[in-house]
């Protein structure tokens, strides 16, 4: 026999072994080729997380400033940063990213490299720093601190030159060294055309495939702290969902291919769904705002989002395998408008009031197989409540089935389904029955579920309740099954 067809009848041998062993004894579940890092996951478990936009727009009434703004303008009658994440905590967020420098190149933070900051402003004779301000009430209430850093710059007389890249990453290296431990650091797509540019006034454009240098920027961040995740189209850490209404596909993959996707041209279908083919763990993110601007605009104070649109932004986001970024933008003043506050104050109790009770819980849990002996990897784990813990089908499997007979009969509407995402996605293709009177009954299916998926439906009530994972890449598990009536 040769000495490579020696290998590979080892190798194979050795993979039927422990088969065998993950069948008849206990053996470890094993995890798919593609898994999110820890701080993916536990990124994941966060949920929900704000986005906070608050620069020299807020005072002119524009989105997109031009750069040309005088820093005076900048002037917040009562900023209270405090007042941002005690609500922001209150309401469920578990990450609070703040824009230190937009588009018009305003610098929240006196900034060593550039005189168009707070420290050029009118707000606190010039002494003041948000960014400092912002961390440390995260700290205070326990909120994880995240930095959006425009890549774009109106006001920089060098932007679309080699000096500016250096530029952003001297302040880069400021944000990242000055404040503590960062969470997320966010980069957009939104690059060139016109500005200022220290008083050209022109329009300048980017190779954006090649001009920022994303490799090295990316890098730089690693460097200064490793453990913080990267937002961009492309990642590497977490990735635009395609875009910005807060919706998810009905199909969602956490993992895709991010290779040759260039940050601010990337196909966003391809974003809205992820591959189920992917090479890499990139986290889905949706972006929305609570009113139609980014900025604050005393136009829309009637127009903040409704409670039936945020729950539509939250089935479609968190229900659907990802983190919800909900923007909340401080007014003049430089505090919460009442009107978002109660919005969101709305949107939180009512969550609550719906998700308050599994109704699955101490339900009576039978499976149509099992990943090795004992209670490991046992049904029972799908209703206890902890995402440590999973039921995961015998390994050779593509497919399983978990039923939950439940104390009495039931009522219910809604269904969440959760793997255990620290060893990768699996289910392709799933529906959930119900027994009530006239038997078995379909009442809900779907196709992904990854971290988290919620499914709707017409009320029903059974007695017992039937997870059928139809297709899946390796043997799918669950790590819980949740049924809730909402009020």
């Amino acid at each position: 026999m040769k000495p490579e067809v020696y290998r590979a009848f080892g190798t194979a041998v050795v993979a039927a072994v422990l088969l065998v062993v993950s069948a008849c004894g206990d053996g470890a579940f094993v995890p798919n080729d593609v898994v999110p890092s820890p701080e993916q996951v536990a990124y994941q478990e966060m949920e929900f997380i704000g986005f906070i936009h608050f620069t020299v727009n807020t005072f002119t009434d524009k989105e997109w400033g031009y750069g040309d703004e005088s820093p005076d303008i900048f002037n917040p009658t009562a900023l209270d940063t405090d007042q941002w994440v005690a609500v922001a905590a209150e309401v469920g967020m578990r990450e609070l990213i703040l824009t230190t420098k937009h588009h018009d190149g305003f610098a929240l933070w006196p900034s060593a490299y550039t005189e168009h900051s707070v420290a050029s402003s009118a707000w606190e004779g010039g002494e003041g720093d948000v960014v400092g301000a912002f961390v440390e009430s995260a700290r205070k209430h326990d909120v994880a601190v995240g930095f959006y850093l425009s890549p774009w710059d109106r006001n920089h007389a060098g932007y679309g030159s080699a000096d500016y890249i250096e530029y952003y990453h001297n302040q880069l290296r400021e944000l990242l060294t000055q404040y503590g431990d960062v969470t997320e650091v966010w980069f957009d797509g939104a690059n060139g055309g016109d500005g200022y540019y220290g008083g050209a006034r022109e329009e300048r454009r980017i190779d954006r495939e090649t001009y920022y240098d994303w490799e090295n920027t990316w890098g730089l961040v690693k460097e200064l702290q490793p453990a913080t995740l990267i937002f961009s189209d492309a990642g590497p850490d977490i990735r635009w969902i395609g875009n910005e209404n807060g919706y998810a596909g009905e199909t969602n993959w956490s993992t895709i291919n991010a290779k040759g996707i260039v940050v601010g041209g990337a196909d966003s279908d391809y974003l809205n769904t992820g591959d189920p083919a992917g090479a890499d763990w990139v986290v889905p993110l949706c972006n929305t705002s609570i009113r139609p601007g980014w900025f604050y605009h005393a136009s829309q104070d009637d127009q903040v989002k409704s409670l039936d649109a945020l729950l539509e932004v939250y089935y479609k986001s968190v229900g659907r395998n990802c983190v919800l970024l909900l923007n909340i933008p401080p007014d003049q003043r430089g505090v919460f408008h009442e009107n978002d506050i109660e919005a969101l104050r709305t949107f939180r109790r009512t969550l609550d009031a719906i998700f308050d009770e599994n109704l699955a819980a101490g339900g009576m849990v039978e499976t149509d197989s099992q990943w090795g002996r004992g209670g490991r990897y046992g049904g029972g784990n799908v209703v206890d409540n902890n995402l440590e813990t999973f039921w995961a089908a015998a390994p050779g499997t593509q497919s399983g089935s978990v039923t939950v007979r439940l104390p009495a009969q039931t009522t219910f509407d809604h269904v969440v389904l959760q793997e255990p995402i620290a060893y990768g996605q699996r289910v392709s293709s799933f529906r959930v029955e119900a027994r009530d009177g006239q038997g078995w009954r379909v009442v809900t299916r779907g196709t992904t579920i990854g971290y988290k998926r919620i499914l709707q439906f017409d009320e029903v009530t059974a007695d017992a309740v039937r997870v059928i994972i139809e297709e899946a890449n390796n043997p799918p598990a669950l790590s819980e099954v949740g049924l809730f009536d909402a009020p």
